[in-house]
């Protein structure tokens, strides 16, 4: 425990896995014993670079942005881009150590035989965000490059790009990523302007692309219309386009400029243009934005477990900072307000945490049903929470947290992204409720699967119907919205509504599997009570029950169920 101070410090040198109780509480449960017990020490590892050097570099990145040069000193158009030397020690580590890029498309990484599970990959991505945000991008679009090749090139051009791809050899390695949003089309895809045309036996691209994140990515994945081709989506193709051609020269694209971004600023977004680029047809030319979609969809799991790891780390540093001050003769955290304010943080928190790992390992399992429900409820909802958990973080430290020799300042920018990359929040909620429930169906395939979670839970009988008679309306809410056209203002409803039974399910479930620490299913009633159940705004706030549940889930010691039990009656 800190010794208090009148100014507080930070998580600066905590180990991010051996400190979160909750990460390894569940583990066992998504791992088996023996990948658990492989993986354990890498994730110790990986917890303690997050925490120490990763942290370190990350805000030495962040004042030190990258840089565009336009020409080389000979003045030719070599455009290339200059970054510090913090963010090439973390490329290193996240690239070259712990290959994030390779983990689910190769054996051999982290002396796994096979491609990791995909629970062991978040977990790694959950614990090095934790550290640094914005070189994520990079991983994360260069990992779903490779899926969109793997899955839909043909096999001379997979040959080409795959074996520099997933090299471990960093000199030979090639990372991805995807330019989609252009000036007429980010949320509208089907407006895109840029133009593909065959020349001479090879795909030529036309146009402009504005926000690309990983400008001076090896490889590119975007979509153009080919001469003659439909309007719309249904006339986008996707194209592989290289920073290099085969012989070494310069692809005829520029990098024009590089963003002024609020956040992740380590990380270089620019706007990209097309003056008759080669690039490599991947899959069919009507299909390119059906495909498009897979890498979209990973990249918003990817953003879903982004966010369940920002609010860790701004949890832990209000943790931090409550233990760490002294105030009025008392540390903070014992002041009742701070209390309750430290809970607002801890249950999206812990419901992210908890959503992740279930999200993870359904696409362990194969099931694209659950999939396509999960996917855009944890990047819709948790990448919302987000922004409140790093807001109150940075409150909770008081003035300090509002300047950026601090990482608070940092986080709360970088929270904001979420809601931005890969779909705003409205067109995440209306593809959750109009197209995953309303077309798919697929909240049927989630609705079995928690309810077989709570029937098995040993949960006080009265609680466990409370639980599912909230999951009942929440799913019930979510299909009237989808089936009624002019309920689209109540797709954000409806998707917070399913995401809040749905956590409140899990944790309700996963407090009850232990019987020494049901800490979970507590915190599942501040869910029930506080999310999904009519509140009297007039009334005082605090029931009886949540004074105790609060010191108790706040207080780091497991809770018996047989403590836990009253408090959910």
């Amino acid at each position: 425990m800190l010794q208090p101070s009148p100014i507080a410090g930070d998580c600066r040198g905590m180990n991010f896995f051996a400190g979160d109780d909750g990460l390894r509480q569940l583990l066992p449960h998504y791992l088996d014993a023996r990948t658990l017990a492989h993986f354990a020490p890498h994730f110790e590892r990986l917890g303690a670079l997050a925490g120490g050097r990763i942290d370190e570099l990350a805000a030495i990145a962040d004042k030190n942005p990258p840089l565009l040069h336009a020409r080389d000193r000979l003045g030719r158009d070599e455009d290339w881009i200059e970054y510090h030397p913090a963010y090439r020690e973390m490329e290193r580590i996240a690239f070259e150590d712990f290959q994030f890029q390779a983990m689910s498309h190769r054996g051999g990484v982290l002396g796994w035989p096979e491609a990791l599970p995909p629970v062991a990959k978040y977990v790694c991505q959950y614990l090095f965000v934790q550290g640094e945000f914005g070189l994520m991008c990079p991983i994360s679009v260069t990992d779903t490059s490779i899926h969109l090749i793997r899955r839909y090139a043909d096999a001379a051009t997979r040959d080409y790009l795959l074996g520099r791809m997933l090299a471990d050899d960093p000199k030979l390695l090639w990372k991805g990523t995807q330019f989609i949003t252009e000036k007429a089309g980010g949320s509208d895809v089907g407006a895109l302007e840029t133009v593909a045309r065959q020349q001479d036996g090879a795909w030529r691209l036309e146009g402009d692309k504005w926000f690309c994140s990983h400008a001076d990515a090896d490889v590119a994945l975007l979509l153009a219309r080919p001469e003659g081709a439909a309007a719309g989506t249904a006339g986008l193709a996707l194209f592989a386009l290289p920073r290099r051609r085969r012989d070494g020269s310069r692809n005829a694209y520029r990098i024009v400029r590089l963003k002024d971004k609020l956040g992740t600023r380590s990380m270089a977004s620019g706007e990209i243009r097309l003056d008759g680029a080669e690039a490599y047809l991947i899959g069919r030319l009507d299909r390119g934005f059906k495909q498009m979609l897979d890498q979209v969809n990973l990249s918003r799991l990817s953003h879903g477990v982004r966010a369940a790891a920002m609010m860790r780390r701004c949890f832990n540093e209000a943790l931090a900072a409550a233990h760490g001050r002294r105030a009025f003769g008392r540390r903070v955290a014992e002041f009742p307000l701070m209390r309750r304010q430290l809970l607002k943080l801890m249950v999206p928190t812990e419901q992210a945490l908890s959503m992740f790992l279930f999200t993870a390992a359904a696409m362990g399992e194969g099931r694209e049903d659950l999939l396509r429900v999960l996917t855009p409820l944890i990047k819709f909802r948790a990448c919302r929470d987000n922004i409140r958990v790093a807001t109150g973080a940075m409150e909770a430290r008081g003035g300090n947290g509002y300047i950026e020799e601090w990482v608070t300042a940092r986080l709360v920018r970088d929270a904001h992204i979420g809601v931005l990359w890969e779909g705003t929040s409205n067109i995440i909620a209306l593809d959750l409720v109009t197209r995953a429930v309303g077309k798919d169906g697929a909240h049927r395939a989630l609705a079995q699967r928690l309810s077989e979670r709570l029937g098995s839970a040993a949960l006080p009988p009265g609680y466990r119907q409370r639980l599912g008679d909230a999951l009942d309306r929440a799913l019930r809410l979510a299909e009237e919205v989808a089936r009624d056209r002019d309920a689209e203002s109540e797709a954000r409803s409806a998707a917070t509504a399913l995401y809040n039974a749905a956590s409140a399910v899990l944790l309700a479930a996963e407090g009850a599997r232990d019987p020494a620490d049901a800490r979970r299913a507590l915190l599942s009633r501040f869910v029930l009570e506080h999310r999904l159940s009519p509140r009297d705004p007039l009334a005082r706030a605090e029931a009886p029950w949540e004074a105790k549940a609060g010191d108790l889930v706040l207080s780091a010691k497991p809770v018996p169920i047989a403590e836990a039990a009253p408090l959910l009656q």
